[in-house]
């Protein structure tokens, strides 16, 4: 049986880093995963749009929700991009339309790609949200192409910013996604957060850390203090747009390690 055992092992040896109204559709919101963050934590010592990544022994990614429409996958690849994560779902009512051309497309040029769902902990559960995003898109197959399902959580678009819910709501909110994406995937979601909203709505009553890898968004030009409850990162969402459409994204490893998390 594949569990996230075999990836814990992997991404342990990754470098260490120092309510609501009802949905709008998303073209109305103005949030990609990460957006929220920028609009809320703001962004330093970036470079420019046009610079290409900081790689430094890292793998060059992106994400992408149906902001970006059409996207040109192949640019994209002989830019250097080698794996992207597109939004699937949010909530338990908004499917992205443009998911089959982003994920199919992505997977054609021969990146390593995975799907994200955007959560909103006040509108469902966990395992609603969980069972949703899975029954449309959200999957994983030991393929060597496909990523484990992500969770984003982050600021509340539409209210306020944990969602009106306490920190030991929230924490059984995130473990009850977890455990239920597992159920059906045999794999836990990967985490999308910043570590100011992960520490203010979460706190670290759980280490997710221990089953969950870590994909965290800050804009700046290092990765800086994580979430509690997690030791390594695994994705650093280093920049909101630039190079590659949709948000920037550096895998905290070597490509080998990169395709041995997709098919562990």
């Amino acid at each position: 049986m594949r569990t996230l055992i075999s990836v814990v092992a992997i991404v342990a040896g990754l470098t260490p880093a120092p309510a609501s109204a009802a949905p709008l559709p998303e073209g109305s919101a103005d949030h990609t995963a990460g957006s929220q963050i920028l609009k809320h934590e703001g962004a330093g010592g970036l470079r420019t749009a046009e610079d290409s990544p900081p790689t430094a022994g890292k793998v060059p990614g992106m994400d992408v929700s149906s902001h970006q429409g059409d996207v040109d996958w192949r640019s994209a690849w002989d830019k250097g991009a080698r794996f992207t994560y597109v939004k699937a779902t949010e909530g338990t009512g908004y499917r992205n339309p443009k998911f089959t051309q982003q994920y199919d497309g992505s997977h054609d040029v021969g990146m390593i790609r995975g799907a994200y769902h955007f959560a909103l902990p006040d509108r469902a559960g966990g395992a609603a949200q969980a069972n949703f995003f899975v029954d449309n898109g959200g999957g994983w197959s030991p393929d060597g192409k496909t990523l484990p399902p992500a969770l984003d959580m982050e600021y509340n678009p539409y209210g306020e910013t944990c969602f009106g819910m306490s920190q030991a709501a929230m924490t059984g909110w995130v473990k009850e996604f977890s455990d239920t994406v597992f159920a059906r995937t045999r794999r836990y979601p990967m985490i999308y957060t910043s570590t100011s909203w992960w520490n203010r709505c979460v706190g670290g009553s759980v280490k997710f850390g221990d089953d969950n890898p870590l994909w965290v968004a800050r804009y700046s030009s290092e990765v800086g203090p994580l979430p509690v409850g997690f030791d390594f990162h695994t994705i650093w969402q280093w920049q909101a747009d630039g190079y590659f459409p949709g948000d920037q994204n550096l895998f905290n490893g070597t490509f080998d390690q990169l395709q041995r998390i997709a098919a562990s």
